[in-house]
C-alpha cells in the first residue's frame, strides 16, 4: 500500500513542515527549475535550491510581504508565472497568514477580473503584464493597497527576498483548522466561477488524501506541471523539478522537453493533465526512450481513457503505478483508480453506457449518490440516498472538502447540505456506486439532456459512441425547453480521417446507438472540426458552445436576419468608396476628409480587429483557417463574428 514519505501531523500546517525540513535535510534539493540566464542553445539550463536556501528564501520574503503592508488576512490576488517564484511567495503568504487568492487566467480575461473584484483582494502580486492590466482595468483592483511587481526588470522577487532579509525573520504563524488558507476559484465551465475557501484543515486533509492515496517513501522527486501539487510536495520533503513549459497551456507542451527533465533528474512522479500525458506516452513510445525512474503517473483534470492508460503502461517500467484522480476544486481528491484495475472490467463501461469509471472514495474521504434535483437541499435526510446501482448526484464530505464558498451564501445554499455536525458537498456530477464500492461518473448535472423520454447523461452516452475506432471525441448536446430537448451528438474524427468517410461513420454510429437502450433516442448526428475546450486543461468540452453550433446546424437558428445582413453593407459601401479614388473630386475638402476617414477605419480599425477575430473563432470552434478569419475581418470588421458569438452564447445559457 502507498505511504507518506513524511508523516503528515495533523497539528502541522504546511509552513512548518518545510521549515523543518530545511532544518533536517538542508542540502537535499528543494526546486530545480529552468534558468533562463544560463540557457544557451540545445538543452534547457537549471538552477537547484536546497531545502535551507528555499526555506530561508521563504521566511526573507514572508517578511518582504510584511513590510509591504501585507499580514495576517490580506487577500493577496497571485498573477504570477507558475514555476519557483510561485511557490516561494504561496509559502510566504500562508507563513504570515495572508490569504493567496488564486484565479485561473484560462477561464479567460473578463471573467478573471470579475472573481479579483468580487473577492476584494487587498494586495497584488505579479508579473509587468498583469500590472499593465491593473492600470488598464482599475475596478478589479479597486481595493488593492499594496502593490508588488515580480519577474521582468522591475522590483522582484530578489529585491523582495533581500528586503525582507535585513528585517527579523519570524517563524511560521500558528494556524486551526477553520482558518482561510487561501481562496481558489472554480473554473466557471458550467456556470459562473465561485470562490472556494481552501482552509488550513483543507489543505492537510488535500494533502493526506494525496499522500496516502499515492505515494511510497522511496519516491523522492517529482515533476511539476500542476503548481499546486508542487506545495503538497515541498511540504512532505520531496524535490521539485519545474519543467520547460507554460503550465497555463499543458496541452501545448513539449513532450521532449518533458523527457529531458525527467531522464536528467531522475524523476520518480509526476501529476498531470491527460492533454499533457498523451503527447508524452506517443513521445517515449516514437523515441524509444527509457524513463526507468519514472514510476508514479497521477492524471486530473479530466478522465483517464483505457487507451491512455495503456500507452502509458506501455513506455513505463512494469512496477510502475498509473492513477485516476477524480476531484474539483471544492474537494481534491475525491476518488482514485489505479490502470490495472481500471484496464480490467470497468475498461468496457464506457463502450457498454456505463459510465467511466473514476475508483473507490480516496482515503479520508467519504462518497454518497442522491436524488438528482436542481434546487438546494437545506438539510439531510434518510430519504435523500438512492440506492447502489442507481444513477444520482454524488456528494463527497471529509476533510479534504470545503466547509463554504467565499462570502457566497446563495452558492452556499445550492452545493452544500448539513448533516448534524457534518457538512456535504454537491459535486454537480452525476454518477451510481458499483457493487465494489467504485464511483462511475455518468457526467455533469447541468449538461444533462432532459428528453421527454427521460434524462440522458452526457459521459455515459458518449461513452458507446467513442468506441468507434475514427471518432476521436463525442460530445452530446441537447437544444430546447426542459423536458422535451432534442439530443444531438457532435462528433470529432480521428485526424487524417477524410469528409468523404463521414456518410459511413455516421451509418455505424446510428448502429451502434440503436443497439444500446442508453443512446437508442439519439437519432442527430453532427461531424465537428474540432470541440471548444478550457485551456488549463485543454480536455473540458464547452458544451454550451456545442449546443448552440448544433441548434444553428440542425434549425437555422443563427443564420443571418436581415438586420445583420444589412449592418454587414456597412463596411461594404465603405470599400465600395475607397475604391472611388480615381473619380473623387479632390478639390472638394469634405469629400476627400470623408476618404481619409473611411480608409482608416477600413484598413487600421479592420486589421486591429482581427486577433480579437481570431481568439473568438479559436473559442466557437468553428474549424475557420485563420487565413480566412482575417479576411473576413478586413472584409466585414467586426460586424460579422460578434453578433454570431453573441448569439451562440445567448443560445447556450
Amino acid at each position: 500500500m502507498p505511504g507518506t514519505t513524511t508523516p503528515l501531523r495533523q497539528g502541522a500546517f504546511l509552513p512548518e513542515l518545510l521549515a523543518r525540513h530545511a532544518f533536517r535535510t538542508p542540502d537535499q534539493p528543494a526546486v530545480i527549475h529552468p534558468d533562463e540566464r544560463r540557457e544557451s542553445a540545445g538543452r534547457p539550463a537549471y538552477t537547484t535550491v536546497g531545502y535551507a536556501e528555499f526555506a530561508a528564501g521563504v521566511t526573507a520574503c514572508a517578511a518582504g510581504l510584511k513590510e509591504h503592508g501585507i499580514v495576517r488576512g490580506t487577500r493577496t490576488a497571485l498573477l504570477v508565472t507558475p514555476g519557483a517564484d510561485l511557490l516561494t511567495l504561496v509559502f510566504a503568504l500562508m507563513h504570515i497568514g495572508a490569504v493567496p487568492v488564486v484565479v485561473d487566467p484560462g477561464m479567460g480575461l473578463g471573467r478573471m477580473l470579475d472573481c479579483i473584484h468580487r473577492v476584494g483582494v487587498h494586495a497584488f502580486i505579479g508579473v509587468p503584464s498583469a500590472h499593465v492590466l491593473r492600470r488598464l482595468r482599475p475596478r478589479a483592483f479597486a481595493g488593492v493597497q499594496s502593490v508588488i511587481k515580480v519577474g521582468g526588470s522591475g522590483s522582484g522577487l530578489e529585491e523582495l527576498t533581500a528586503l525582507g532579509a535585513g528585517l527579523p525573520q519570524l517563524p511560521p504563524l500558528k494556524s486551526g483548522p477553520e482558518d482561510l488558507a487561501l481562496i481558489g476559484y472554480t473554473t466557471g465551465s458550467t456556470g459562473p466561477a465561485k470562490p472556494v475557501e481552501i482552509t488550513v484543515g483543507m489543505l492537510r486533509g488535500m494533502a493526506y488524501g494525496v499522500e496516502s492515496g499515492h505515494f511510497t517513501a522511496d519516491m523522492t522527486t517529482t515533476l511539476l506541471t500542476l503548481p499546486l501539487m508542487g506545495v503538497f510536495d515541498l511540504a512532505a520533503g520531496r524535490t521539485v523539478v519545474v519543467p520547460k513549459m507554460n503550465m497555463g497551456r499543458v496541452g501545448a507542451a513539449d513532450p521532449a522537453l518533458l523527457t529531458d527533465a525527467i531522464q536528467r533528474f531522475d524523476v520518480n512522479a509526476m501529476f498531470a493533465s491527460p492533454a499533457l500525458l498523451g503527447p508524452l506516452s506517443g513521445h517515449l513510445a516514437t523515441a524509444g526512450t527509457p524513463v526507468p525512474s519514472l514510476r508514479l503517473i497521477v492524471s486530473g483534470g479530466a478522465p483517464v481513457s483505457p487507451e491512455l492508460m495503456g500507452a502509458l503502461r506501455a513506455v513505463l517500467p512494469d512496477e510502475a503505478r498509473v492513477f485516476s484522480t477524480y476531484g474539483a476544486t471544492e474537494a481534491l481528491p475525491m476518488a482514485l483508480i489505479e490502470s490495472r484495475e481500471a484496464l480490467s472490467g470497468p475498461a468496457d463501461g464506457p463502450a457498454e453506457g456505463l459510465g467511466v469509471c473514476v475508483g473507490r472514495p480516496a482515503p479520508g474521504t467519504s462518497v454518497r449518490t442522491i436524488e438528482v434535483s436542481d434546487g438546494p437541499v437545506p438539510g439531510w435526510t434518510p430519504e435523500l440516498p438512492v440506492a447502489d446501482g442507481e444513477i444520482g448526484e454524488i456528494v463527497v464530505s471529509g476533510q479534504a472538502v470545503s466547509p463554504r464558498y467565499f462570502q457566497s451564501p446563495q452558492a452556499d445554499a445550492e452545493h452544500k447540505i448539513q448533516e448534524g455536525e457534518r457538512r456535504w458537498h454537491r459535486t454537480g456530477d452525476v454518477g451510481w456506486v458499483d457493487g465494489e464500492g467504485r464511483i462511475w461518473f455518468c457526467g455533469r448535472k447541468s449538461h444533462r439532456v432532459r428528453t421527454a423520454g427521460g434524462d440522458l447523461h452526457t459521459v455515459r452516452c458518449e461513452g458507446v459512441f467513442a468506441a468507434h475506432p475514427q471518432v476521436r471525441r463525442a460530445a452530446l448536446v441537447g437544444f430546447g425547453p426542459h423536458g422535451a430537448q432534442r439530443p444531438a451528438l457532435c462528433v470529432e474524427l480521428v485526424p487524417g480521417t477524410g469528409r468523404q468517410h463521414w456518410p459511413r461513420i455516421e451509418s455505424e454510429l446510428r448502429a451502434l446507438g440503436a443497439n444500446n437502450p442508453v443512446t437508442k433516442s439519439i437519432s442527430d448526428f453532427l461531424p465537428h472540426p474540432a470541440f471548444p475546450v478550457d485551456v488549463r486543461h485543454n480536455a473540458k468540452i464547452r458544451r454550451e458552445l456545442l449546443a448552440g453550433w448544433a441548434e444553428d446546424r440542425l434549425t437555422g437558428s443563427r443564420r443571418p436576419t436581415a438586420v445583420d445582413r444589412a449592418v454587414s453593407t456597412v463596411p461594404l459601401l465603405g470599400w465600395a468608396y475607397l475604391a472611388l479614388w480615381p473619380l473623387l473630386p479632390w478639390e472638394h475638402a469634405a469629400l476627400t476628409a470623408l476618404w481619409w476617414v473611411d480608409a482608416f477605419l477600413s484598413v487600421v480599425v479592420h486589421a486591429a480587429q482581427i486577433p480579437s477575430a481570431l481568439r473568438a473563432e479559436q473559442e466557437l470552434a468553428t474549424g475557420r483557417r485563420p487565413w480566412a478569419t482575417a479576411a473576413l475581418t478586413m472584409l466585414f470588421g467586426a460586424t460579422w463574428w460578434r453578433r454570431r458569438s453573441r448569439r451562440t452564447k445567448g443560445a447556450a445559457a
